[in-house]
């Protein structure tokens, strides 16, 4: 007499259990190497972005006539909102992260566009006079302005900026300058950013992002020439 042989119950629950715990693993799995894919795409970004305002500031700088930072000389206004530098052919203009977030910001503002209520973040305009800084209230003219800090993908902004020199640094004969510059460029979520704006929130806060969150700070050297006679 022949009888037919199966999984009891318990072995069945336990298969079901072992299938279930390693669906489970490699579901965690996808989903931390999709936030890890993520957060490479989100640093990147903004690395590509500090290098090329770097590149442009060290070469606009490197064309100009040394500059006097006193801000009565009108070269460098800071504001709370952002600031401006002029450097001889051309002016930077730039918006800080919590400005743009500032919702009550409208057309009327000198931190806009003249010509739409865009707020910009960092742009390098033809300015030849240094009208620019010698008026902060002056609306930036759209034409011909370059916007070198683009939003992209994840909301970039710039959040601090500095230009400082020493005298020491400074050769009387021919007249070149050097010039320290410091900036912090990141995302923009204000949630999400310390409030110095300086690093993103420790992973123990409520409203850290460690996927979409990322600020870094990029301090250049960059040396007048005296090209401009």
């Amino acid at each position: 007499m022949s009888r037919n042989k199966g999984f009891t119950i318990i072995e069945l629950l336990l298969a079901m259990s072992f299938l279930s715990t390693l669906m489970l693993a490699v579901a965690m799995t996808v989903v931390r190497m999709g936030e890890m894919y993520n957060r490479g795409l989100t640093v990147k970004e903004v690395n590509i972005a500090g290098r090329a305002i770097s590149s442009d500031l060290k070469k606009s700088i490197s064309e100009s006539r040394p500059l006097s930072l006193v801000p009565s000389d009108d070269q460098y206004v800071p504001q709370v909102w952002g600031g401006r530098l002029c450097v001889g052919k051309y002016s930077y203009v730039w918006n800080y992260g919590a400005t743009l977030s500032n919702k009550s910001a409208n057309s009327s503002n000198s931190n806009v566009y003249t010509s739409s209520s865009e707020k910009i973040r960092l742009v390098k305009v033809p300015d030849g006079s240094g009208s620019y800084c010698a008026d902060p209230s002056k609306n930036i003219d759209p034409s011909g302005a370059v916007e070198l800090l683009s939003a992209g993908d994840r909301g970039l902004a710039l959040h601090n900026f500095s230009i400082t020199n020493q005298s020491s640094a400074r050769d009387d004969r021919s007249k070149q300058s050097i010039y320290y510059i410091s900036y912090i460029i990141g995302t923009n979520d204000q949630a999400a950013i310390s409030s110095s704006n300086a690093s993103c929130k420790t992973p123990d806060s409520l409203d850290a992002d460690l996927t979409y969150c990322s600020i870094n700070e990029f301090n250049i050297v960059a040396r007048s020439t005296n090209a401009l006679q």
